[in-house]
């Protein structure tokens, strides 16, 4: 029904750009006959923001996917090397805030495992929105940050990785079932940055499933009962994720996006220094700015993922 919602709404939006393209185009053609410089501005404007809106009508077809329209739970690891990966892995989680923040996504703290010092060694957030599994899915691999460390007093430059987890909420619609004889349920004192809600009791909570060996976990709620109720909401997303990454998996016949955190099975470097550079080894696509990525701006990077995805049939999911 949603999809049928979802393709309804695709082709009334093209054909009303469909129309304003060509009412766009008439006023320019009389404007210009006419020499009325104040209409044909009018007409170039209207042009201006029909291509706009193809563009943004272009992007959201990507996300065609089974869950491309649910919230999404995000996670951050930091990859071996101490301090510096720690650093790396905060700085990844401002980035992703700062990403979600620009898109209007509500952004939830669910847990958050402190560093050894600066940064930390993990984090989960919740991302709520629009499109929001959508938009990140393809983010998930190892990401390579390349940097003089601000830790060594030799100034040297140094390689750290971080990596990131993506799987969608799943909603009442999609049935996942969970024999809980089969999972470890596990509390301790919650920990990191949760300001009022960590406490010096057992209210934290982490569920491991043996069969999958997956975990997860939640310290953000008030109660040992809420962060269980978030845990088993977590468990049920994340193995719908598994089961469709199964499937994409078969239709592609590569190995899942979550790989080893080191060289070799990076999907991003970002590189610092001895020059500006973020460059997709999946997409080739790069920008000199930085900056503006750690801000956010990674939208143009997920866009060329999309799309990678759907031209090798990766979103092509079957029943």
């Amino acid at each position: 029904m949603r999809e049928r919602t979802q393709l309804d709404s695709a082709i009334s939006g093209t054909k009303r750009l469909e129309r304003e393209l060509d009412d766009a185009v008439t006023l320019s053609e009389l404007a210009d006959e006419e020499g009325d410089e104040k209409a044909l501005e009018e007409a170039r404007a209207a042009l201006a923001d029909v291509l706009a809106r193809v563009k943004a009508q272009e992007l959201e077809s990507l996300l065609s996917g089974e869950a491309d329209g649910n919230d999404c739970y995000l996670e951050i690891h930091a990859g071996q090397g101490g301090t510096e990966a720690q650093d790396w892995a905060e700085m990844m989680a401002r980035m992703y805030s700062r990403w979600a923040e620009k898109k209007g996504y509500k952004v939830e703290y669910l847990e958050e495992s402190a560093g050894d010092g600066p940064g930390i060694k993990s984090v989960t957030f919740r991302m709520s929105g629009n499109n929001a599994y959508g938009w990140l899915k393809t983010e998930s691999g190892v990401h390579r940050l390349v940097r003089i460390s601000p830790f060594d007093s030799n100034a040297r430059r140094h390689t750290t990785f971080a990596s990131v987890w993506v799987y969608p909420v799943v909603d009442d619609s999609i049935q996942v079932e969970i024999n809980e004889k089969d999972c470890r349920i596990d509390t301790y004192r919650s920990s990191g940055a949760g300001g009022q809600h960590v406490n010096k009791t057992d209210s934290a909570v982490r569920i491991t499933h043996n069969p999958t060996n997956i975990v997860v976990q939640c310290q953000n709620e008030r109660s040992q009962h809420q962060n269980r109720a978030k845990c088993w909401e977590m468990l049920r997303a994340r193995l719908y994720e598994l089961e469709l990454e199964k499937r994409e998996a078969k239709l592609q016949q590569q190995e899942a996006a979550k790989t080893d955190n080191g060289w070799g099975h990076q999907i991003r470097s970002y590189v610092l220094q001895p020059y500006q550079l973020v460059k997709d080894l999946r997409t080739e696509v790069e920008t000199s700015d930085t900056q503006g990525v750690l801000d956010g701006d990674l939208d143009k990077f997920m866009a060329a993922s999309l799309a990678a995805r759907i031209k090798t049939g990766g979103d092509v999911l079957q029943n």
